[in-house]
């Protein structure tokens, strides 16, 4: 959530910096803006409440040749303290400072407070703008007054909360300084020029050279160049790494909308996540730092994670159990360290985000560490913060996922997730070499068996267009079907803005019964009929259920099951699989469905309202 972007070095900035917002839409915002140093001792401010489309209005009327200069920053803000409006909207502005901010300023009030003792009038209901402020009062008569950097840090050390800062100052337009707090900032290193982006996408087009920076870190960015301190001015270091993806991997590639190519990518994205971590016989990790034996001795997993990430934990509950013997508890990251569970260096956390920033997984993760716990990351971007504070990480591959809702992150973290459970049944021998050899071939089979559910979606557009007026959908499952009802359900709910409910199928009678009526469509994820058949009677019973009040059933079922076919009023198809691996063909449809009622209803299907794609705060 909010984009930040900052550009220092030889060309006109404004384009540099409106283009790399365009970059940071997905992120969720409901404003932005941007300031360009003209280096004359002056800067230009522009903001708009609403999408990007309107700033770049109110730039092409104001005439981009007013806003010369080869430093800028801009910002895609997600409100928290004050509503979406142009005075709210960032950048914020003190005298001769711009500032953009990503994050919460926890002690913002006390400070306000301060200024306004101080006679300094705020004109927003931001927490931000103090920071702006702050910087200028430190400029004109701090012990610091007329340094720029070192003025920064006296300001920076002291904000509490969590933070993404970039000042700039109109009497200092090459220079640009920014630091970091639990929330996401990396730099993009190029020939004369120098680049900052929440992330990589920022800058893709012109450089694939990053510096990820640490915890408390100040950077100092000029044209020529970066210097890396902490709060103290002692020098640090940043991580330089390569980008391994390109610009095409950000772009639509000819679909409709980046979530439609983000499902057809997936047969990649869980190919690419098991690519590597079977090695000599063995599953292997990205990255251990705790010993074989220290595996050996967890007698507790705990998984936490946060909406989509949330469902794949509980599909990795089953195979966890199921593979290890470990008693499995799957939590929403949020509520975690608020109930004060019971935690031990024998217990296993398992941390699955997204992004690596989500703030309630990184406060759990910081929680199980005070307690001793081990901690285990899965994560989509190398480096981030959960990753770096974790003893072990497993990376998925998925690439750049664009559309705020998730499709094939999901998915590789659903592959991710197995991974863990095999290399905790390895390291715990409760499944021989063998064994483990064979689940990671059933793996590997798993992208081909996607691609074929990816190539014939066209009748599951069909039936979401004829349904797209429906006021409510039901998703019912069992075993690992429920969590992938509960996946189906939330992309509904993301895309559509439509009611819609996923229930275990054996609680029907239990309460939910009570919403069927007559037309209601009602999905139904059918286990395979080998290995569980019991799953399958029971829920071809629900099934009846269902039909004799009147429901629309749309049944997602193996090829070749003639047994529902039936009492289906629609069948979609999917390749056999295990049952533990199903959710992996499964949840396809139910993205396929969601993205083409949202279309269906005129809505934005890559940027759905009041979401973010990073949630960077509590």
């Amino acid at each position: 959530m909010c984009g930040i972007v900052g550009y220092v070095g030889h060309q006109a900035a404004l384009p540099v910096v409106v283009e790399a917002l365009r970059r940071m839409e997905y992120r969720g915002y409901d404003s932005s803006g941007v300031a360009v140093l003209d280096g004359s001792g002056a800067s230009r401010v522009e903001k708009k409440e609403g999408k990007l489309a309107n700033l770049e209005a109110a730039l092409d009327s104001a005439g981009h040749d007013s806003f010369p200069g080869t430093t800028g920053i801009g910002h895609t803000r997600w409100a928290t303290h004050g509503r979406p409006s142009d005075r709210n909207a960032h950048p914020h502005v003190s005298g001769d400072v711009a500032i953009v901010h990503n994050g919460i300023i926890e002690n913002f009030a006390p400070l306000r407070a301060e200024l306004e003792a101080a006679g300094v009038e705020l004109v927003s209901d931001t927490d931000s703008e103090v920071a702006a402020h702050l910087l200028m009062c430190e400029m004109a008569s701090g012990p610091h007054a007329g340094d720029f950097v070192a003025s920064c840090r006296a300001v920076l050390n002291r904000l509490e909360g969590a933070f993404t800062l970039v000042f700039s100052h109109a009497a200092h337009p090459g220079t640009l300084v920014a630091a970091r707090r639990s929330t996401p900032l990396v730099l993009g290193v190029g020939e004369g020029e120098m680049f900052l982006g929440s992330d990589v996408a920022a800058f893709i087009e012109h450089t694939r050279e990053a510096v990820e920076l640490g915890q408390d870190n100040v950077v100092v960015l000029r044209a020529d160049g970066y210097e890396i301190t902490d709060l103290a001015g002692e020098p640090t270091e940043g991580r330089p790494f390569l980008i391994d993806w390109d610009l095409a991997a950000a772009e639509k590639g000819g679909y409709d909308y980046f979530m439609l190519k983000e499902i057809a990518e997936q047969p990649a994205a869980v190919a690419d996540t098991l690519l590597g971590h079977f090695q000599d016989g063995r599953i292997v990790l990205d990255e251990q730092r705790i010993s074989d034996q220290d595996l050996r001795d967890i007698d507790k997993v705990f998984i936490v994670a946060c909406g989509s990430a949330y469902h794949s934990g509980m599909v990795a509950k089953y195979a966890i159990e199921h593979w290890t013997r470990l008693p499995c508890e799957v939590e929403i990251a949020s509520e975690f360290r608020y109930r004060d569970p019971v935690l031990d260096r024998s217990t296993l956390v398992v941390a699955i985000s997204q992004s690596g920033e989500t703030a309630d997984t990184l406060e759990a993760v910081r929680h199980a560490k005070s307690q001793k716990a081990r901690v285990l990351a899965v994560c989509n971007t190398n480096g981030s913060q959960i990753p770096r504070e974790a003893d072990a990480v497993l990376y998925t591959h998925a690439g750049p996922e664009i559309g705020v809702a998730s499709t094939k992150a999901y998915l590789a973290q659903i592959t991710a997730n197995y991974l863990v459970g095999l290399a905790l049944a390895q390291a715990r021998g409760t499944k021989y070499p063998d064994e483990v050899a064979a689940e990671f071939r059933q793996l590997e089979k798993m992208p081909e068996a996607i691609q074929k559910v990816v190539d014939s979606l066209d009748p599951v557009r069909e039936i979401a267009r004829e349904l797209a007026d429906s006021k409510s959908v039901l998703f019912l499952g069992r075993h690992v079907g429920y969590p992938t009802a509960l996946e189906g359900a939330l992309k509904l709910k993301e895309l559509a803005y439509m009611h819609a409910e996923g229930f275990p199928a054996g609680e029907l009678k239990h309460g939910p019964i009570a919403l069927i009526e007559d037309g209601l469509p009602v999905f139904i994820v059918m286990p395979p009929v080998e290995g569980r058949g019991v799953l399958h009677s029971k829920l071809v019973s629900n099934i009846q259920e269902i039909r004799a009040r009147g429901a629309r059933t749309i049944v997602i079922a193996e090829e070749g099951d003639e047994v529902v076919r039936p009492l289906s009023d629609y069948f979609i198809p999917i390749p056999a699989s295990t049952t533990l691996l199903q959710p992996l063909l499964a949840t396809i449809p139910y993205q396929a469905f969601a993205a083409e009622v949202a279309a269906a209803r005129g809505y934005d299907v890559d940027k759905p309202r009041n979401l973010a794609k990073s949630v960077t705060v509590e």
